[in-house]
């Protein structure tokens, strides 16, 4: 089995900034420029208490023109600090949304060139709760809690900056209390918070991906009687989420410990400033500074007691996120699939050969072994064998969806691995036997393929295809609304867009992986005068189930345990 890291669960927090960087760096300008921003408007309102102290002076001392300027001063900062705000808000802003654009964009596509394998090997509600969920917290946390946590960052330094400016020894006295008391309370939040965050966010992406089975299965379940034991996995999932949050709420309860260290502190403040006060070692001025400065400091540590459980959130995201990115960054291979240029590199039929091909799902346990097939232009061959031989393994290896783990699939002898991502698909189509659709009309899901065809091409398909009266038996035409519930089609119906599709590209090879289920006479028969029509000057293979298929073919291939091969 070849290589494929998978995702973890509750990946590693250290360095998140250091590894989101390479995806910021193009904004670097704008991240600089918002920062400055957010540093002024700190700056003006660290200020205030400054001037508030000297207008306090002033009025002991009787200067009444003193305190009007003071006062004045008060006026203009409050205005430059609101203007500077608002601008470091909106710049702020713009440049995060751009970051999370830009992320959500490429967690997209690295998904989308995802190989097969690695959709398969990972639930569907987790991939879904780190490209939507997770983003969106980010999201949320650049347009809500960054700027508040900037403005205390800045809080933070420049109070301490003003501060120390009226009088040191007040200062550390004020901060020999306070400062080791909050690195205790936040030392014990983190050292609780990392597991807990990320236990929650694991155990919700568990709890979206069993939701999403019976979205995708609920008919299955209700069938077998299923939905009993569904239900028993699902309560057990929500329980698992909700010790988990708890968890995370007790971690949370740690961070309030900082408002009892407020207490504390103000006390020892009023203590030693009322004392250097009465020895003439400070102004009244000066206490009334600290008193301000002081409040605006515990309101900012108030909101990162705030803000810290959010970042955690955000962090546990982020680093999910990067996860995501790391693991489904493209990896350089033996054979780089090129880009389009210089044209097609195979002939427009071609021979395909299935060289000594080995694949394996787990470790250890072989689908295919050593599997060597050689299938001509124009050909009309069946697939057939019992359930769990690896003919849907085969056919996703012959048309690239998959990497074999040893051996080569060649296709006018280039290796499928060689050729252009366009090219590949143009060669080669696949028709599963689950045929997906979008919601919308027939229209936008017969369109699902490269180069957008019009309607007008769309009907020459499906007259060509001889299904203009099947179309026509639908409630709208073209027009008819399916998805969602709307316009359900049966499987062999859905085998008819298929094939639609694949009339529109037009392949040299075309691969039908023909329904198990029961299909209706009627239905039957569009189908073999569909694929009759689609058999002309194209390889033809087909994962045949019914009999009636396979005494079409002229040629089988019979497939017993991933390896021997039986021509008929």
């Amino acid at each position: 089995m070849a290589d494929q890291r998978g995702l973890s669960a509750s990946p590693d927090q250290k360095a998140v900034l250091r590894r989101a960087w390479p995806h910021m760096r193009p904004h670097r300008r704008g991240i600089v420029g918002a920062l400055a921003l957010s540093a002024l408007a700190t700056a003006i309102s660290v200020a205030v208490p400054a001037v508030i102290g000297a207008a306090v002076d002033q009025l002991l001392a009787g200067d009444r023109g003193g305190l009007a300027v003071a006062v004045a001063a008060v006026c203009v900062l409050a205005v430059l600090r609101l203007v500077a705000f608002r601008q470091s808000e909106i710049q702020l802003a713009t440049v995060g949304e751009r970051v999370v654009r830009q992320l959500r964009d490429l967690a997209v596509t690295r998904l989308s060139r995802a190989p097969l394998r690695f959709l398969e090997a990972h639930p569907s509600g987790d991939l879904l709760r780190r490209t939507t969920t997770e983003i969106a917290d980010l999201a949320n946390f650049v347009r809500g809690q960054l700027p508040e946590a900037l403005t205390v960052g800045g809080y933070l330094v420049f109070t301490t900056v003003l501060l120390l400016g009226y009088s040191p020894l007040l200062t550390l006295a004020l901060f020999a209390v306070f400062v080791p008391s909050v690195v205790w309370v936040l030392r014990t939040f983190k050292k609780a918070a990392d597991p807990a965050f990320a236990a929650e966010a694991a155990a919700a992406g568990t709890v979206a991906s069993t939701y999403r089975e019976l979205v995708t299965s609920r008919e299955m379940l209700r069938t077998s009687g299923g939905v009993g034991f569904w239900r028993t996995r699902f309560l057990d999932d929500t329980r698992q989420r909700y010790r988990a949050a708890r968890r995370t709420q007790r971690a949370l309860f740690l961070i309030s410990l900082s408002r009892v260290v407020q207490g504390i502190t103000t006390g020892t403040l009023l203590l030693v400033g009322a004392e250097l006060a009465a020895r003439g070692h400070i102004s009244v001025g000066t206490v009334v500074v600290f008193v301000l400065a002081t409040r605006q400091l515990f309101e900012s540590a108030a909101q990162t007691s705030n803000l810290i459980g959010q970042a955690q959130i955000t962090l546990v995201g982020m680093a999910r996120l990067l996860d995501l990115l790391e693991v489904t960054a493209p990896e350089p291979s033996a054979l780089p699939r090129p880009t389009c240029g210089g044209g097609p590199r195979t002939a427009a039929p071609g021979v395909l050969e299935v060289r000594r091909v080995s694949y394996s799902y787990v470790a250890g346990t072989e689908v295919l072994r050593r599997l060597s097939v050689t299938i001509g232009s124009g050909e009309r061959v069946g697939l057939v064998g019992p359930t769990g031989v690896g003919k849907t393994t085969l056919a996703k290896l012959i048309t690239g969806l998959y990497e074999p783990d040893a051996g080569r699939v060649l296709l006018d002898g280039v290796d499928l691995r060689a050729l252009p991502a366009a090219e590949l698909r143009k060669r080669i189509v696949l028709v599963p036997q689950r045929v997906h659709m979008i919601q919308g009309t027939l229209l936008d899901n017969l369109a699902l393929v490269p180069d957008a065809p019009g309607e007008e091409r769309v009907r020459e398909a499906v007259n060509r295809l001889g299904l203009t009266e099947w179309v026509a038996g639908l409630s709208s035409g073209l027009s008819s609304r399916l998805g969602r519930g709307e316009g359900q089609l049966s499987a062999g119906e859905l085998q008819l867009i298929g094939l639609v599709r694949a009339a529109l590209v037009d392949p040299a090879v075309l691969v039908l992986d023909e329904a198990t289920a029961d299909i209706d006479p009627d239905t039957a028969w569009h189908l073999e005068t569909a694929i009759d029509t689609l058999r002309a000057d194209r390889t033809l293979i087909v994962i045949a189930h019914r009999e009636a298929t396979i005494e079409r073919l002229p040629r089988t291939i019979r497939l017993d345990h991933g390896s021997a091969l039986t021509d008929s």
